[in-house]
């Protein structure tokens, strides 16, 4: 059988000012801890995501850490998550946390996403 590739390619990513628009147009907010989720569903097969980290959250050096644990949780989750949304990330002041705690706060928040737009389907 085929193996689970854990890539994150240029498809995967949500850029560009109209794209992001679009998301947060579309109203859906979920927040849990540092994080919060703007989602929209989409017609790709894949989810693509967006990170959005302002420099309330500290110096670079903190910015870049967090936006590569983001990035990795999302690699590791990908086949996990519900797929078929764009989705920007936005992060909030805190002190960065380990991996797992990334990946479990992003599962229940994409969770919740997933029901809130099959809740108004």
């Amino acid at each position: 059988m085929g193996e689970k590739r854990y890539t994150y390619p240029r498809s995967c990513r949500l850029s560009g000012k109209r794209a992001f628009a679009a998301v947060y147009a579309a109203g859906a907010k979920q927040a849990r801890g540092p994080l919060a989720v703007f989602s929209a569903p989409s017609s790709l097969s894949h989810c693509r995501w967006g990170l959005s980290v302002g420099r309330s959250v500290g110096t670079a050096v903190r910015r870049n850490r967090i936006k590569r644990l983001l990035r990795e949780s999302i690699r590791l989750l990908q086949h996990d998550l519900p797929r078929g949304y764009d989705v920007i990330i936005v992060v909030r002041p805190h002190e960065p946390m380990i991996l797992a705690e990334y990946q479990r706060l992003l599962s229940g928040l994409m969770v919740q996403s997933h029901a809130a737009w099959d809740k108004m389907s």
